[in-house]
């Protein structure tokens, strides 16, 4: 019996060895339902201009229903990877789309700042709940290939994220508000989704609880060097999202201010950005696990140093051209982050997953509400040029170790 356990243990339904196999049609169905999450989170942003006219609302006000959002959606993470990793809990995605749900049809019926606020803060928890699983079951249908794995899952929270303010610009703008509703469809399709997936990491959770997972690597770096390589992880990703929070909060009212677009021509011009960072987010992964993630993410961040610089000055032809350069550059490196932190540490992958995509939720929240103040007492002209600055910070990635890997037995 122990034996048949064993070999169980290592295998899927047909007996083949997962620990060399990655499952694309696992990790395109949880890329699929991120998709369907985070086109969900990005309604939130793409509606700020419709609000901002029907509530009055500041620039410090839409800074802190960004920061409201994304401090639920931040703050959670950490807690629930630690929890999943010690009780996991295969059908917990299910009740973070049921928060989402919840949270858009709030969100379409909010007349208020403040049950706006509220309407945000259950769409953030619902995310909160979905990422730390979604990063763990991405790992697990890996076949060894994580970088690869990641960019997968992640792609599919760019694309929705991507597509969000896209169909906002062609449903919700053209009509009122209360047609947010018809995102309850994208909901229910997302609770199918998770439903099968669930399904499935509950039939193959012998891989979580099996000491000897066949995925887990020993590194040679000291407890010390691993300290040190996480606390530079996290000040890059300080780097990248509060540089990015600028983009994803203030940009549409950017272009608006201006090139004098109307609300639906900045949308266009969001999806062209956001598309861009869907296909940066694509390279990272795969370039990570060919060349090395140390290298990856170095460039990724402080390459897209002396594009961020020219962008203030540029026209609208060429900010688009210089937004789809920024967002394939910027958006390659967190695929790389989330990877190489799960090697760092990689026997607490739900902890690990949920501190990193929790960091950055949290760090683009407190850039979107900083930065929403700033352009209260300035412009969102200025913003953007105090902004370019930060991408210099990548180069701390310099002294990242490199992770020679044995494996274990």
């Amino acid at each position: 019996m122990q034996g048949a356990q064993a070999i169980d243990a290592k295998t899927d339904l047909s007996g083949v060895d997962l620990s060399q196999k990655i499952l694309y049609s696992i990790l395109f169905s949880v890329s699929f339902a991120h998709l369907l999450n985070d086109l969900l989170q990005a309604v939130i942003p793409a509606v700020y201009p419709i609000l901002k006219e029907n509530f009055n609302l500041s620039f410090s006000q839409i800074g802190f229903i960004t920061f409201s959002f994304q401090l639920t959606s931040s703050v959670f993470q950490p807690f629930v990877g630690y929890y999943t990793d010690k009780f996991p809990r295969p059908f917990s995605q299910i009740y973070g789309m049921l928060f989402s749900l919840a949270g858009i049809i709030s969100l379409s019926f909010a007349d208020n700042f403040y049950l706006i606020l509220i309407s945000v803060c259950l769409i953030g928890t619902g995310s909160s709940i979905f990422h730390p699983e979604s990063a763990r079951i991405s790992n697990l249908a890996s076949g060894g290939r994580r970088g690869l794995a990641q960019s997968i899952f992640q792609v599919g929270g760019n694309f929705g994220t991507a597509l969000g303010p896209l169909l906002v610009a062609l449903i919700v703008v053209p009509n009122s508000q209360r047609y947010i509703l018809w995102f309850v469809i994208v909901a229910m399709l997302g609770l199918v989704i998770i439903g099968k997936i669930a399904t499935w990491y509950k039939a193959h959770l012998f891989f979580r609880i099996n000491k000897k997972n066949a995925f887990i690597d020993n590194h040679t770096l000291s407890k010390k060097t691993v300290q040190i390589a996480i606390t530079i992880l996290l000040v890059v990703i300080f780097s990248k999202f509060f540089y990015t929070a600028s983009l994803s909060t203030y940009y549409a009212f950017y272009v608006m201010d201006k090139f004098h677009l109307s609300v639906q021509q900045a949308q266009y011009h969001m999806f062209i950005y956001l598309i861009a960072y869907a296909v940066g987010t694509v390279m990272g992964g795969p370039l990570g696990d060919k060349f090395g993630r140390k290298y990856v993410i170095w460039f990724s961040v402080f390459g897209a140093t002396p594009f961020a610089l020219l962008l203030p000055y540029a026209n609208l032809f060429y900010t688009d051209v210089l937004m789809v350069v920024i967002g394939i550059i910027i958006s390659s490196a967190f695929p790389a982050i989330i990877v190489y932190a799960q090697e760092l540490i990689p026997r607490k992958l739900g902890m690990v997953s949920g501190l990193f995509y929790g960091f950055a939720f949290g760090m683009a929240a407190l850039g979107s509400a900083l930065l929403g103040v700033l352009a209260d007492y300035t412009s969102i002209q200025l913003v953007y040029q105090l902004c370019s600055f930060l991408p210099f910070i990548g180069i701390i990635c310099y002294f990242l170790p490199n992770l020679k890997r044995i494996e274990s037995i």
